[in-house]
């Protein structure tokens, strides 16, 4: 099977991939990456997740229900020539992500799939600032790695910090994509934020179940690219 390596809609759940509960390690915490990550076989392209806690799999039980690893499981079921590395870290912002993302690029990548943008807008971080951030990432891969497809993940953010900080917000992911030819997931929690019996206890990470559908949402957009 596919070596997986650790490394509008309701806005209550945006907080999913930002505010931690108490119990949640600190972003410094080993999570992703501290274990050296092996290189792909030789017949295998790379698809690498770079994101926060949902990408991480935070509070289940195992990596095996995070959805990169569903994502893996069916591309092994599909004897697709590709292996998924998780290189999701809870905590993690996009200034975070954009100091991280040399280290992770020591690998070949093939399919880049960024998800990061949230904890930012929960703490109201200056929406410039962020896109500058996811801007750098994604010019990071680009220069690493020209020929490796990109995918986005959309988010969204309760409107605390105001309607118009979080209409923007909403309005980074797609511009971002737009101008790197990236493809979009429109909101990667779609049909799972806000729906209790797909949330942990604390309501803003996803169970085994929501994860499931929110590897539906990525298969969606990630399916295509597959097959060029």
């Amino acid at each position: 099977m596919p070596k997986l390596v650790p490394p509008s809609i309701l806005f209550l759940l945006l907080a999913f991939s930002c505010k931690q509960p108490e119990k949640q390690p600190p972003a410094t915490a080993p999570t992703t990456n501290t274990t050296p990550t092996p290189a792909p076989a030789a017949n295998k392209n790379t698809i690498l997740f770079f994101g926060n806690s949902l990408t991480a799999g935070y509070g289940l039980p195992g990596m095996d229900e995070a959805f990169p690893a569903l994502i893996a499981h069916r591309i092994d079921s599909l004897h697709l020539p590709y292996t998924v590395v998780n290189a999701g870290l809870s905590g993690e912002t996009s200034a975070g992500g954009k100091n991280r993302i040399g280290w992770v690029l020591k690998q070949p990548v093939s399919i880049f799939v960024l998800e990061l943008g949230a904890n930012d807008g929960l703490r109201g971080i200056p929406l410039a600032g962020t896109s500058a951030n996811l801007q750098d990432i994604l010019d990071s891969v680009k220069a690493r790695y020209p020929s490796a497809r990109l995918v986005l993940a959309g988010m969204q953010i309760p409107p605390s910090m105001g309607a118009d900080y979080a209409t923007a917000f909403r309005g980074i992911f797609p511009k971002l994509a737009a101008a790197n030819h990236a493809a979009l997931i429109p909101f990667l929690l779609q049909n799972v934020g806000g729906i209790p019996q797909l949330n942990q206890a604390d309501g803003i990470h996803p169970t085994a179940r929501g994860h499931q559908i929110v590897a539906e949402n990525v298969w969606q957009v990630l399916a295509p690219l597959l097959q060029k």
